[in-house]
């Protein structure tokens, strides 16, 4: 399925904005992203498996902040990160 990919990841993805992954839940998706440019997913996932507050994903146009979210093949994914500083 297609993977859309935010700027301040894209160094993994060698600047690719949209990338295939598979899986059929959002945590086997990342994992699949993970296997094909390593470090991703720990950019988006923290050591107890929980999503990074900053990370925000969507799955068929809806936000969801669960990981065990069920995919399907013709499926979007969209990946954003929010950006913080001062």
């Amino acid at each position: 399925m297609k993977v859309f990919i935010p700027d301040a990841l894209r160094s993994y993805t060698a600047q690719e904005r949209c990338v295939s992954a598979d899986g059929s839940t959002l945590d086997e998706l990342l994992h699949d992203l993970d296997r094909r440019y390593p470090g991703i997913r720990f950019r988006m996932i923290n050591e107890q498996d929980q999503m990074r507050p900053h990370v925000a994903f969507f799955v068929r146009g809806q936000k969801t902040r669960n990981i065990g979210e069920s995919l399907h093949g013709a499926d979007e994914v969209v990946i954003m990160q929010a950006l913080s500083g001062g």
